[in-house]
């Protein structure tokens, strides 16, 4: 673990380990916020309608108002259920998406746990909430439940592949798992970007298209990691009620959605660092202060959540047949082609 900022502020003690923890709890919990205001407004916006106006200024209270009715609300366990796990699986979920937080870079000097495998370990961490749907499912004793659970492991197993070919290929581009050192890679201005072939001569032009192709895998693969629309299958209500989550209530229901909104973030947060420069100002140097480099990034981050919740309420459910022809027989070896390419690209230039 190499120094930044958090450590040369506390150290290697207690409060450095508290602020690893706690940084991103806090950016965890107030973005949370601002996403389920946004998911009701963009919402809104795409329907034609106001949305929200009663609860604060314009709104702004509703997602507050919605977590106050949460908490009261009674917690209910089916008498069949399997108690510990059931109890276990909301919290199971989130921790994976937490926990991934933890080794985003929001800045040059500002990374809660900076780690030279940071591009695995997010990776990794973040199927761990895999583990909390099968919980989540089985332990509810409710065949529906079970095959929600069933169909959302399969689903984001499926879509792990194509996405671990598209951060494979910016590892070798970059020729490091370490996200700073991606990032910095990226620097100079967006026609270094990834997505745009990264830094390089004229030349690069020959590798565009597939980092570009690239770029759209993992966010489509994104998509389906978060079970975001058109890939919804787990939760389709039509089909098999709520999904795994059917016989939660509560704050343990919040939680998966909790879960869902961080794992939004972290999608989006490692496209925004393979692809568009991170933290890195567009515009090279001008607006790259150390001030205005975790604005770049979350800005990056949040315009790419707010293309999902578009997304949400503009196109249909896929079919479970569409959705698995899709991973296996289009995305999966369009990427697997984009990777060859890119590795020769990476040893020839």
């Amino acid at each position: 673990m190499e120094q930044n900022f958090v450590y040369s502020l506390f150290g290697d003690g207690i409060f450095f380990y508290l602020t690893v923890i706690l940084i991103p709890l806090l950016f965890i919990l107030i973005y949370a916020l601002i996403a389920i205001l946004g998911e009701l407004k963009i919402a809104s916006w795409v329907q034609d309608r106001l949305g929200p106006m009663r609860t604060g200024w314009k709104g702004v209270l509703q997602p507050l108002a919605e977590v106050i009715k949460l908490l009261q609300k009674e917690d209910i366990v089916p008498d069949a259920a399997n108690r510990p796990l059931f109890n276990l699986a909301p919290f199971v979920m989130f921790t994976g998406a937490f926990a991934a937080l933890a080794a985003l870079p929001f800045a040059a000097n500002f990374v809660p746990a900076h780690l030279n495998i940071g591009l695995f370990y997010v990776f990794a961490i973040s199927a761990f909430g895999i583990i909390g749907i099968v919980m989540g499912g089985w332990a509810s004793n409710n065949k529906y439940s079970l095959l929600g659970a069933m169909r959302g492991v399969s689903q984001m197993v499926s879509y792990e592949i194509p996405i671990a070919l598209a951060i494979l290929s910016i590892a070798a581009l970059a020729g490091s798992l370490d996200l700073q050192d991606i990032i910095n890679q990226q620097g100079g201005g967006f026609w270094n970007w990834n997505i745009f072939g990264g830094y390089g001569s004229f030349l690069k032009i020959l590798v565009i298209p597939f980092t570009l192709t690239l770029f759209i895998i993992h966010f489509v693969g994104g998509l389906a990691e978060t079970n975001r629309v058109p890939f919804d299958i787990p939760e389709g209500e039509s089909e098999i009620v709520a999904g795994y989550h059917t016989e939660y209530s509560g704050m343990k229901f919040a939680m998966f959605f909790f879960a869902e909104y961080a794992n939004m973030f972290t999608i989006s947060a490692v496209i925004a660092i393979c692809f568009l420069g991170g933290w890195q100002s567009p515009f090279g140097d001008f607006l790259n202060q150390p001030f205005m480099q975790p604005v770049w990034f979350i800005l990056k981050s949040l315009l790419l959540v707010f293309v999902q919740i578009w997304l949400r309420w503009t196109l249909p459910r896929f079919r479970v047949d569409q959705l698995m022809f899709l991973t296996w027989k289009v995305m999966t070896p369009t990427a697997f082609v984009c990777f060859i390419a890119i590795v020769i690209w990476s040893m020839l230039r």
